[in-house]
């Protein structure tokens, strides 16, 4: 089982990092039961370490790429260093330091790792953009805003595994249902400090793979 990390944003009705309502986002989502989002969505929870493309000298650099892990063609966003993950990211109190291991191959809940609480699984697109649990308007067909735990993340290992092969078997022109399932741990302290929100802030001859394999 190999562990990742990353650093992405917070995300609840008391803080947000690019200004979108958290109420509005409940009522798009339907998930009006969660406390915050832990996701791995590029575009509800942000990713503190990697570039920002309005700023060149925040680019990828050369030691980026010795740590950065890929997936064929693709930037996961996931790093191989804890210490190169808080060294990288854009500083903030309030965020989520998270620890990410990619299409596990058993039940991750019972694993202990230090200093880290399990949340739950994430289903990320093949691209490692947009989760299909909480950032694609639903999949009714698949599975019910409910089934998602206080962290729009899904809590059993088998469950998750199901949704992923029944989303892409009931959605196969989607290329948003063919995912990776993610299991994810936040840290319990570093980015846990309570702070006042910021200010105002397709695919072509795509294939479902059902049956993705962790990256090298």
């Amino acid at each position: 089982m190999t562990v990742y990390y990353t650093a992405l944003s917070a995300f609840d009705q008391n803080y947000d990092e690019h200004g979108l309502s958290w109420e509005s986002y409940l009522q798009w989502s339907r998930l009006t039961h969660i406390k915050e989002l832990v996701s791995l969505d590029n575009m509800l929870n942000i990713n503190l370490v990697g570039p920002d493309y309005k700023d060149p000298e925040r680019d990828y650099n050369t030691e980026d790429w010795k740590y950065l892990v890929t997936d064929g063609l693709f930037i996961t966003g996931f790093y191989t260093s804890l210490d190169y993950v808080l060294r990288r990211m854009q500083p903030r109190e309030r965020f989520n330091l998270l620890a990410v291991v990619i299409n596990p191959t058993e039940d991750c809940k019972p694993v202990r790792l230090e200093n880290f609480d399990f949340m739950g699984y994430e289903l990320l697109d093949w691209e490692y953009g947009n989760s299909a649990l909480t950032n694609c308007g639903g999949f009714d067909e698949t599975f019910l805003p409910a089934e998602l735990n206080q962290f729009g993340l899904i809590d059993d290992y088998q469950k998750a595994y199901d949704i992923h092969h029944r989303l892409c078997e009931n959605n196969p022109d989607n290329h948003h249902a063919d995912t990776n399932v993610i299991a994810i741990w936040r840290h319990k302290t570093i980015g846990r400090k309570e702070a006042e929100p910021p200010p105002g802030l397709k695919q072509v001859g795509f294939k479902c793979n059902a049956h993705r394999q962790p990256p090298n």
